[in-house]
């Protein structure tokens, strides 16, 4: 039996938070395992006493209500009742449907239409941030500003991401009715869905001889596949590396930590803190990259949780450089569970401290360097962030390498 603890933002909610593609992109929290959620605690009189009127409204519903509900559909109403009254927006139940479109996010590969979406805090609306290439939504033209308004007919102008994305994804060659809003014109696509493999890693070497590594999410590979990164670049031999986590959502707490063991050889990477006042101190694994050139990493308003928890560990033990917009503020830890109807439960555990103690919670890491996002007409141009995070390294003395202090214009910046 295995638990899962998660560490992620809210993907599938309703804050502007991209990172969730039709798919990859939630993973509820900081995942350890996941346990078959069978509780061994006997059920006192009082408790049942106490849940007497749920049997009671199954029973009238079943015997007097106009029409025919089925039991799965008055057991999933009452599973995610007896959840959302935690008032917790990051515990929740998943349906059977739901569960296997999560733990299919984890894998890297989803069979669905391939954009990446967010959801507008003030509007409620679903809208396309980014096409990935080759895929359907690409073919059919679908772009970047385009808003969810039906699927196959079905408005969805009021679903959350999941509900949505549970609409959008399907088995690799059926077909999919998409009608989106560009403006005040609403257009239809009738996509083939696909199976679609999402690179975890990308990873480049910029001009200045600068390496470039982007995750997208904190998955069980997501080491090996950075340690891939860092000795195809031979990082060593560059002038920087800049690490983006910018719009990476979370992932598994193991996956996290050994991220941040490739950039801070020991000490104390997280701390979690539980009700009773007890504490797990996780430090830095001894799988240290030895990485000796200066360090930037990126984050914005889309990096949460695993994201926050890294970013946040190597900004206070002083092996890099922060630079972007403060991040999402997730500063929880869920567990996962199976249920025995096919469903999962996810359940806050415990809160995360970084290093210093601090509580990001609702807060979010503030970068050393405070820099908005702006694209660039130019295609080849690197984004505001990217360019900024790139003149601050050329900046930097020859070999300085990665325990580096802000320069004071940069203090200057984030104040």
């Amino acid at each position: 039996m295995q638990i899962f603890r998660a560490l992620s933002g809210r993907v599938f909610y309703t804050l502007v938070l991209v990172g969730a593609v039709f798919g990859l992109g939630y993973v509820a929290g900081t995942l350890h395992t996941v346990s078959l959620a069978q509780s061994e605690q006997t059920v006192t009189p009082e408790v049942q006493e106490a849940f007497a009127p749920l049997w009671e409204i199954y029973n009238l519903i079943q015997n007097d209500y106009i029409d025919d509900v089925d039991v799965p559909t008055l057991v999933d109403g009452a599973l995610h009742g007896i959840v959302d009254s935690l008032g917790d927006q990051f515990s929740g139940y998943m349906n059977p449907e739901e569960y296997n479109l999560m733990n299919a996010d984890l894998s890297g590969e989803i069979q669905g239409i391939g954009v990446v979406i967010r959801t507008d805090e003030e509007t409620g609306e679903t809208e396309v941030v980014g096409v990935l290439e080759g895929t359907p939504a690409e073919t059919a033209g679908i772009l970047p500003g385009d808003i969810f308004a039906a699927v196959d007919g079905v408005s969805v102008t009021e679903f959350d991401q999941l509900e949505l994305a549970t609409h959008v994804r399907g088995p690799e060659g059926t077909d999919v009715l998409i009608t989106m809003r560009r403006g005040d014109e609403l257009i239809d696509f009738t996509l083939t869905r696909a199976r679609i493999t999402i690179p975890n890693v990308t990873h480049e070497v910029l001009e200045g001889d600068i390496g470039y590594i982007q995750l997208n999410q904190f998955t069980p590979t997501a080491r090996q596949d950075l340690d891939t990164a860092l000795e195809t670049l031979d990082v060593n031999s560059l002038n920087g590396l800049i690490f983006d986590l910018r719009n990476n959502p979370g992932g598994l707490l193991t996956s996290a930590i050994d991220i941040a063991s490739a950039f801070i050889p020991d000490g104390v990477i997280v701390t979690e803190a539980f009700s009773d006042d007890n504490q797990t101190v996780f430090s830095a694994t001894g799988s240290f990259a030895n990485i000796e050139v200066p360090i930037v990493v990126l984050i914005n308003e889309g990096s949460a949780s695993a994201s926050e928890l890294v970013s946040g560990a190597m900004q206070d033990r002083g092996v890099a450089t922060i630079i972007g917009t403060t991040s999402f503020g997730k500063g929880t830890v869920q567990t996962w569970h199976n249920l025995t109807n096919g469903g999962g439960l996810r359940i806050t555990i415990a809160r995360w401290l970084t290093p210093d103690g601090n509580w990001i919670h609702e807060a979010g890491i503030t970068p050393d360097i405070e820099v908005e996002w702006e694209a660039s007409a130019d295609e080849n141009a690197l984004d505001t962030q990217m360019q900024r995070a790139v003149d601050y390294l050329d900046s930097l003395p020859e070999h300085a390498g990665s325990e580096i202090e802000p320069p004071a214009e940069a203090l200057q910046d984030a104040a």
